[in-house]
């Protein structure tokens, strides 16, 4: 600690040296981790759980994707805001209550007695999880000053995010499995405990846009925006894309985020500064985060009903089977952020990774009615686990440093909204593609033969894995006509670090 003097001998008293790291950090790290994985869990560890919550609450097979939807409505569209609030009353605040209101909710929902309550509790999750997830990136982004130090804690929490919906895929199956699928959201209880004990002790309530206003307007703008446009893909799934319903709500999101931009500009106190979005780099890595998560929900989402329903898997083998892809994007965030990236910079990092992970795609649609995971399916997880882990962590770091600490909650908010509704684009997009290959493929053939109706849902599925092979091929694309040249630099005054 150091002290101020004034010119006329009087001392301020204690001020934090601005370089220097806190002691905590490793610590905070780690209950950021922990709250991180529980708002990724959600994302899928319902998933599995669902025919077992549909069988006990008996809602129809129309319902049956609300209880994934309310979730990725209310978080998207909330997300913004939530990141500014935690910029303007302080980190501490905004995590402990979406800790705490996250934990109820689930509890709520776990002892859900129809769809209706369920169905409420899966979008209040989304809410406070809305809150829950700029707060802790945002910490991340203020706590470590230290370029390599940084990378560090960046490649864990971007592999937790990446590999964050298998490791919900295989906590759900043996949940559901050993105890009831109540208990994909009553686990959620126990994970808050440990992230709000660790908040409590270690975080303090710094503030760095304290006189700064919420700009209402624009919270109005955007949260409607979004929702219209993550509420009209997700209809896309159930209807078709020529439905009013669907183009309709398309339209209105665009045009909406369309005056939301406007307004930014206009705004005294614009809820995402445009600064934010102007950086070369910073534009890139949102654009990564959104493609990386729209391709992911083909190896996630199809994968598991091929391993379930064609290879026989239980849910919590099929969660083991993912596992592999896990350590390989846990290994290759480790290399990314600290060798790659700070070495030969994101212009060859972010692309090499993308083309990995498309490779890695393409390989996956040699899959069979009778295939062997050994052979068909293990492989090539790992060679798109290793792209992911490339892609994800370097795009979550780029996309958060150089910003000053009264944006770094709205910056943080920006990647968990591109990566929730590239989720939520990649879904419907993917699914609209398998479905239709599926009924040409049925054209013409006798549809009651068992073995033609399989062979129809291979096509389905390779049809999605090719389409993700080339999100990831286009991605590698345009990340490397966007990224600059060279390794960024480190502004030693863009993240100061946490008084904690």
């Amino acid at each position: 600690m150091a002290q101020k003097t004034l010119t006329d001998g009087t001392s301020t008293g204690a001020v934090e040296a601005p370089d220097a790291p806190s002691a905590k950090r490793w610590w905070i790290l780690a209950v950021v981790a922990v709250a991180q994985l529980m708002v990724v869990l959600d994302a899928t560890i319902v998933n599995i759980a669902l025919p077992s919550a549909q069988a006990d609450l008996g809602f129809s097979d129309g319902n049956r994707q609300w209880i994934v939807t309310a979730y990725a409505l209310a978080f998207a569209s909330l997300l913004l805001l939530g990141g500014r609030i935690a910029d303007l009353f302080g980190r501490k605040t905004a995590f402990l209550v979406g800790v705490v209101g996250f934990a109820a909710v689930s509890a709520l929902g776990g002892a859900a007695n129809g769809f209706g309550m369920l169905v409420t509790a899966r979008a209040l999750q989304g809410a406070f999880g809305a809150l829950l997830a700029p707060a802790a990136l945002s910490l991340l982004n203020t706590t470590f000053t230290d370029a390599r130090e940084r990378a560090r804690a960046f490649s864990v929490y971007g592999a937790i995010a990446g590999a964050g919906g298998a490791v919900g895929l295989l906590l759900g199956g043996v949940l559901t499995d050993a105890f009831d699928w109540r208990w994909t959201l009553y686990v959620n209880v126990l994970i808050a405990v440990v992230a709000f004990v660790g908040g409590w002790m270690l975080l303090t309530n710094h503030r760095d846009a304290e006189n700064g206003k919420l700009d209402v307007p624009g919270t109005i703008l955007v949260a409607a925006g979004l929702f219209s446009l993550v509420y009209g893909f997700s209809n896309a799934e159930t209807h078709d894309w020529g439905s009013a319903l669907t183009w309709g709500f398309l339209t209105a999101g665009g045009l909406l985020l369309a005056a939301f931009a406007w307004w930014q500009t206009r705004a005294a106190h614009p809820l995402l500064p445009l600064r934010i979005l102007l950086d070369r780099n910073r534009a890139a890595s949102f654009l990564a985060v959104l493609i990386s998560a729209g391709g992911m929900f083909g190896v996630f989402l199809f994968l598991t009903y091929y391993l379930q329903l064609n290879l026989g898997f239980s849910p919590t083998k099929t969660g083991v089977a993912f596992l592999p892809m896990v350590g390989a994007l846990m290994v290759a965030a480790q290399l990314g952020t600290t060798v790659l990236l700070p070495r030969i910079g994101p212009k060859v990092a972010v692309p090499l990774g993308f083309a990995v992970a498309a490779v890695g795609m393409a390989w996956l649609t040699g899959i069979g009615v009778g295939s062997s995971y050994v052979s068909a399916v293990l492989p090539q997880l790992i060679v798109t686990g290793i792209g992911l882990g490339l892609v994800m962590p370097a795009s979550m770091q780029l996309a958060t440093g150089g910003v000053t600490a009264e944006d770094a909650g709205v910056a943080s908010a920006t990647v968990n909204a591109m990566q929730q509704v590239g989720g939520s684009i990649g879904t419907a997009l993917l699914n609209t593609l398998a479905a239709s290959a599926a009924t040409d493929y049925l054209a013409g053939r006798d549809a009651t033969s068992k073995l033609v109706q399989a062979q129809a849902t291979i096509e389905s599925y390779t049809t999605a894995f090719w389409w993700s092979a080339g999100m990831f091929a286009a991605g590698a694309v345009i990340a490397f006509l966007l990224f600059r040249r060279g390794v960024p630099e480190q502004d030693p005054e863009a993240a100061p670090v946490v008084h904690m």
